[in-house]
């Protein structure tokens, strides 16, 4: 089951606990977009896993199959979905990653 969560507290406690929490919303996004996709997908824990053995190059690439989650569960919800793969890696390629967190969390705020 996906749970919804407040994208503004979000934001501010990655802030408040200098990326701590962002560790945790990170590793949640991932498990909550496999759930609303419906197939099995790499877990929360092994992508982060992964991002730091990779030294923030997996991150690129789990930004942009987030995306294509999401937009795949949103078509078959019957929502609009668009290319929010490739937008989810331009941010995080521009150092905007917790804007793409955000975009993702909407997605699945809408989705639960």
């Amino acid at each position: 089951m996906v749970k919804q969560r407040s994208i503004a507290l979000c934001i501010i406690l990655s802030l408040v606990t200098c990326g701590i929490y962002g560790i945790i919303w990170f590793i949640s996004l991932t498990d909550d977009t496999n759930t609303v996709w419906g197939k099995p997908g790499t877990s929360g824990g092994m992508a982060f896993l992964l991002t730091l053995v990779t030294c923030g190059i997996y991150s690129l690439y789990w930004a942009y199959k987030q995306g294509e989650k999401l937009d795949e569960a949103k078509q078959a919800k019957g929502l609009a979905a668009g290319s929010s793969g490739i937008l989810y890696l331009l941010l995080s390629i521009f150092g905007l990653g917790i804007i793409a967190y955000a975009l993702m969390q909407d997605s699945l705020n809408k989705l639960a």
